[in-house]
């Protein structure tokens, strides 16, 4: 009796352990729908480091849509936007120190917020869906002009040049200055 019953968990948890195999296998090579991107440069002097969740349109309405105007964002999909400096710069004419920030962005029409965060190492969201910014922790907020793009972006972007980072999806560019 005690063989049978040996005999039946042991062929129950090597069928067990194939399914679960098996649907694990599937999972590999499948591209997740915001993977992971981050850009760098130098700018003054200042080694900057934007790493990034980077999700597509995939046919949505995102500015005044997906992402609401007015609302605060986490600048990206997933884990925080984070935002690393290797000096202090001049962000829009404000200081930010060395250091590295999670970034936060509210989307206007037309200006846009951006929030450096103290603090860079938890989900970009939390559990109702809100972005993850304590406005406490807040160490810099600036506001720019955001500008209308020609061709839609399918992608989120960042990049960086001599005049500062630039947020680029959809049909939308926010370029940030910095010195």
């Amino acid at each position: 009796m005690k063989t049978v019953f040996k005999l039946k968990a042991l062929t129950f948890f090597v069928c067990a352990f194939l399914v679960s195999s098996m649907a694990f296998a599937q999972d590999i090579g499948k591209q997740p729908l915001s993977p992971r991107d981050s850009t760098s440069g130098t700018i003054n002097g200042a080694v900057i480091k934007i790493n990034y969740g980077a999700p597509s349109v995939r046919n949505r309405k995102i500015f005044g849509g997906l992402e609401p105007y007015g609302k605060i964002w986490r600048a990206g999909a997933n884990q925080m936007t984070t935002f690393e400096t290797s000096k202090a710069i001049t962000v829009e004419g404000k200081t930010l120190p060395a250091g590295k920030y999670s970034l936060f962005a509210t989307p206007g029409e037309t200006q846009w917020t951006i929030i450096f965060n103290s603090v860079s190492n938890q989900w970009g969201i939390k559990r109702d869906g809100s972005a993850n910014d304590d406005p406490t922790k807040d160490v810099l907020v600036v506001n720019v002009q955001a500008k209308p793009l020609s061709a839609l972006v399918e992608r989120l972007v960042y990049k960086i040049n001599q005049d500062g980072f630039s947020l680029i999806w959809e049909n939308t560019e926010v370029p940030v200055k910095v010195k």
